[in-house]
């Protein structure tokens, strides 16, 4: 397939998660024999902080506004078989209408942020997407599954309505045998409404276990944040980097956004960057966990510093140790770049407009 893909960003990974997934999908795309374009906007924010300034997978092209948009990319546009446009694009709502005007072929929307997204449509706010763009898409693709995707489609019309979690890189996390340096550590960029659980399930502990060491990784935490003394703090991982920070653990922590919480069946890259490394997560809880991860065996679950405690004190180093492995068997066996590329062709193939089917196939 000719595929194109209007992202956040596929360049930089400082203060998003975008693209680590991103990246992961256009090159085992590209692998399995498909021409990928990725088009991202050219901001001041991502341009001073990119880690990948030129992916040697697919193409990468930069655009500085949505008429440069209009003007270089139309063509590329109108001949691919599938265009797909994702959330939190600057202007998306400008992108998404005109690339619905422009394709000849399937067009599909790529919600990261899925509850996120439905929440800012809620209170009216139409950031990168409005209300009456759903039902204009051949195809609506979720970082989020279980029963939001009926909602999507019973209440705002979406034609097709698909999971596409996000993945993890087996060439980039796998377990690396060494001496823990933290005991427990986490990776996200701030939150506020993800604070409160953190401080619950990473600072409490940190506090009331002074002689063990944590760490919190992770961009845009305010200025002179007050840290335990024993929690380090590192203003941002790369992804390259990704496979040791965690590998230096003895468990990691995964904390949820409130409206993912509230959705359930909405799994951070987390989960399975650090069981694809064989370490132990340790989760706050939400719906749909169970359907990717068997509780105490594959991933173990807290409310509280108590909780999180006991599972630091009284787990053996044995015991500890095989729930990382089985966790690394799940996570290489259903969730890999390559599942979700393979995936992600086989929705938008479902959703060509029947003029397109014949031309795909012959590529």
């Amino acid at each position: 397939m000719n595929i194109v893909i209007l992202g956040l960003s596929i360049t930089s990974s400082w203060g998003n998660g975008h693209a680590t997934t991103y990246r992961g999908l256009v090159r085992e795309l590209t692998r399995q024999g498909h021409q990928v374009l990725f088009l991202e906007r050219d901001t001041p924010w991502y341009a001073a902080q990119r880690d990948l300034p030129e992916p040697p997978f697919g193409e990468t092209r930069l655009y500085d506004s949505v008429d440069v948009l209009k003007r270089e990319f139309a063509d590329a546009i109108q001949a691919a078989d599938a265009v797909i446009v994702g959330s939190y694009i600057p202007e998306g709502v400008a992108v998404a209408d005109w690339v619905l005007d422009e394709a000849h072929g399937s067009v599909a929307f790529y919600d990261i942020d899925t509850p996120v997204t439905l929440a800012k449509l809620a209170a009216g706010d139409y950031e990168y997407l409005e209300p009456d763009l759903i039902p204009r898409f051949n195809l609506y693709l979720s970082f989020t599954g279980g029963p939001l995707l009926t909602r999507l489609e019973e209440q705002f019309g979406a034609r097709r309505a698909r999971p596409l979690y996000c993945s993890v890189d087996p060439e980039i996390h796998y377990p690396k045998p060494q001496v823990a340096h933290w005991d427990l550590g986490y990776l996200g960029t701030y939150s506020p409404d993800r604070q409160p659980r953190l401080e619950r399930l990473l600072l409490q502990p940190a506090r009331r276990a002074p002689a063990r060491r944590f760490v919190v990784a992770g961009a845009q935490f305010p200025a002179g944040f007050a840290w335990p003394a024993n929690v380090e703090y590192v203003e941002h991982v790369a992804p390259s980097g990704h496979c040791a920070f965690y590998n230096a653990q003895r468990f990691t922590l995964n904390v949820t956004r409130d409206a993912m919480i509230a959705t359930g069946y909405a799994p951070s890259v987390r989960l399975f960057e650090a069981a694809a490394c064989g370490v132990p997560v340790i989760s706050d809880r939400w719906d749909g966990l169970e359907t990717l991860f068997e509780p105490e065996r594959e991933i173990l679950i807290a409310d509280d510093a108590d909780t999180v405690l006991g599972y630091l004190d009284g787990l053996s180093e044995s015991a500890r140790a095989a729930i990382g492995r089985r966790a690394r068997r799940r996570v290489m066996a259903a969730h890999t770049a390559s599942h979700r590329a393979r995936e992600l062709v086989e929705h938008l193939h479902a959703s060509l407009p029947r003029r397109r089917i014949a031309s795909a196939s012959m590529q």
